[in-house]
């Protein structure tokens, strides 16, 4: 009887122990796979967005900094050949951008979608791709980075995977990037979690303009 009690006592600190060691190595339990370990980590370092130059489905060529303007950009990353995420997440980007206000878009906000595949994403194809979820190519631009050094960096800063399968088409990770005024990562946000980025971008919006 003893001896089982002395069992289960070892047996229980054995658990508490590997709880407590999971919990310091996923920092809380907060980074228990590798992507949420990854976007957690990269919401920790708040990366500013690098200089990089966009061409986007107008042939319009301008970097980074002069599209936001001290604006908030709301972002994804995408490419048009795309038949398994991409669709879905620019769907859900346009219903993001039906639920902010009016008085913010173009004025406190933009929106773009960024193409990580930029020799078969050109102005053309982009052009035909924001049809068909209601980009107005001005306020909602998508674009592609020609130059592939800035676009690896990018990718690397804001902690997107993106594999080539040898076939044209990427293996990558999807979701919502919300980048501040100051052209620092703020927010990185689950891409089906419609209503939601919608309400932290809204409050965000709506706080500044009380302020």
């Amino acid at each position: 009887m003893i001896k089982d009690r002395h069992n289960l006592i070892a047996i229980i600190l054995v658990i508490i122990f590997g709880i407590g060691l999971f919990y310091i190595g996923t920092d809380g339990f907060r980074a228990f796979t590798a992507e949420s370990a990854r976007t957690y980590e990269v919401l920790q370092n708040k990366p500013e967005f690098p200089s990089v130059t966009l061409e986007d489905s107008h042939a319009r060529t301008y970097t980074f900094d002069e599209f936001a303007e001290g604006k908030y950009v709301f972002l994804t990353f995408m490419y048009t050949s795309c038949t398994t995420v991409c669709p879905q997440l620019e769907m859900n980007m346009a219903d993001v951008y039906d639920q902010i206000p009016s008085k913010y878009i173009g004025e406190d906000i933009v929106f773009l979608s960024i193409s990580f595949d930029p020799t078969r994403d050109d102005p053309a194809t982009l052009t035909k791709y924001r049809s068909y979820f209601g980009s107005d190519g001005e306020t909602w631009r998508m674009a592609r980075i020609n130059d592939q050094s800035e676009l690896d960096t990018l990718l690397e800063k804001l902690g997107v995977i993106v594999i080539p399968d040898g076939n044209g088409d990427f293996t990558h990770n999807s979701a919502f990037y919300f980048i501040g005024k100051t052209g620092h990562l703020q927010q990185v946000m689950d891409f089906t979690k419609i209503d939601e980025a919608a309400d932290t971008v809204v409050n965000i919006l709506d706080s500044e303009e009380g302020e």
